[in-house]
């Protein structure tokens, strides 16, 4: 009898953890297999391309980052998983991958990325001297200018939109079916943090405040990097 109860007793008992570590240790393996093909393509792109640049973001935008990837078709843009690219160049004379790739490595420190092309230095330059992409402005962001509504009409809104306008704190209502500011409103104010639902009511009426750049920090050309003086704070 007692040899009956123990079994049943672990019969109902729960299942080990143990079973999960299968689970994990595939999670790990594709992990290390995925580093190990990125660490590949970066090597791959070092030899294959002439110039990398080490480069900044102003307003990140993935949908704006994979418009210039296809902009740049014949260049290689890469963001993020900074520690695996290093490990890829290398991070010191002794282990780099080729001539002061190691410095480039040194430099990727923050929200910075590379990108590998063959395109001329002053060419790349000059595009991204250029370059500006606007946006609508998220919580968290500095409002870049003060933006106030005056009182009446609000015809560019449907009736039903009303209720919304008025959560997100406007004076409103419907006046003829009419959405109507009662009184002069301000959204924002310039270098205020903007909350949520100023950047909501921002977007709305269409002010665009957010303006994605890329501000080229180091070059890497030739064996030797060469960083870019600029007096704009990241």
């Amino acid at each position: 009898f007692l040899l009956l109860f123990l079994l049943l007793f672990l019969l109902e008992m729960p299942k080990s953890k143990r079973s999960r570590m299968v689970s994990l240790t595939r999670t790990n393996a594709k992990g290390r297999e995925g580093k190990k093909a990125l660490i590949e393509e970066i090597q791959e792109c070092v030899d294959e391309y002439e110039n990398i640049f080490v480069y900044s973001v102003d307003d990140m935008r993935n949908a704006m980052l994979k418009d210039l990837r296809v902009k740049w078709r014949d260049s290689r843009f890469f963001f993020g998983k900074n520690k695996v690219i290093a490990l890829a160049l290398g991070s010191s004379s002794g282990d780099e991958f080729r001539t002061n790739t190691h410095q480039i490595s040194e430099r990727l420190v923050g929200s910075v990325g590379l990108l590998f092309t063959n395109r001329k230095k002053e060419s790349v330059e000059k595009w991204f001297s250029n370059y500006a992409e606007e946006d609508f402005a998220r919580t968290g962001n500095k409002a870049t200018e003060t933006v106030e509504v005056k009182e009446g009409p609000l015809k560019q809104f449907p009736h039903s939109l009303e209720p919304q306008l008025r959560k997100l704190g406007m004076p409103t209502s419907l006046v003829s079916g009419v959405v109507t500011l009662n009184k002069d409103f301000t959204i924002c104010k310039e270098g205020k943090t903007l909350s949520a639902e100023q950047a909501r009511l921002l977007k709305l009426f269409g002010h665009k405040q957010a303006t994605f750049r890329v501000i080229l920090k180091s070059i890497y050309s030739g064996e030797k990097v060469e960083d870019y003086n600029t007096d704009k704070e990241e």
